[in-house]
């Protein structure tokens, strides 16, 4: 299984709206790059306003994922002003 991660830095002059990337963000995603889960953390403490993770079944899920994530791109001006940082990781279960 294959995690990308997406982290919203927080600033002194970071705007986020929580409630649209929740729902009409997350739709978009959840449409374009048919992750196979979404978990979405919104940070209280820390050096990030969220992190949203997207899984992705398998390599070739994710080259496809990828590939629709245009929409997604262009959707982040509607809810922050942060460029967000992103790390892909290999999830490995016991």
């Amino acid at each position: 299984m294959i995690k990308v991660s997406v982290m919203y830095p927080k600033g002194d002059d970071t705007t986020f709206d929580i409630e649209y990337y929740k729902t009409t963000h997350m739709d978009i995603v959840e449409r374009t790059m048919k992750p196979s889960k979404i978990e979405i953390d919104s940070g209280n403490d820390g050096p990030y306003v969220a992190i949203g993770h997207l899984y992705f079944d398998s390599p070739e899920a994710l080259a496809a994922g990828m590939g629709g994530s245009e929409e997604a791109m262009a959707d982040l001006a509607n809810f922050t002003n942060a460029a967000p940082a992103m790390q892909m990781s290999e999830v490995f279960e016991r």
